[in-house]
């Protein structure tokens, strides 16, 4: 009827959820977890309010991190920030991006002309 594990001890046939997630990430070859997470859950802190009131990530796959932006002209902008924005990813969020791509969101790009 039972296991043999008592319910405060761990049994060895459980794995915890951030070891299976980090399983998945690498079994697609992704970035690990805690650079995902981290970049995700600091981007605001690296690249300042302003920035991440027009800027949103997306992805971060093989080094490359897909940025969305509200109006093209931040696309722009983004591509001039891009060396700086890597720079502080890694510095804050210790998330390794090679490069940016980025691309205008439609909802909000069609907004802006109406």
């Amino acid at each position: 009827m039972s296991s043999g594990a008592s319910p405060t001890e761990p049994d060895d046939e459980f794995v915890s959820l951030a070891t299976s997630l980090d399983g998945v990430v690498k079994s697609l070859r992704g970035p690990s977890r805690r650079a995902v997470g981290g970049l995700f859950g600091r981007w605001d802190e690296a690249v300042g309010e302003q920035v991440a009131q027009h800027v949103r990530p997306v992805k971060l796959d093989e080094g490359v991190l897909s940025v969305e932006v509200d109006d093209p002209a931040w696309a722009t902008q983004v591509k001039f920030l891009a060396p700086t924005i890597i720079a502080r990813l890694a510095e804050v969020a210790d998330a390794k991006v090679e490069r940016i791509q980025v691309r205008v969101d439609p909802r909000s790009a069609r907004g802006a002309r109406l």
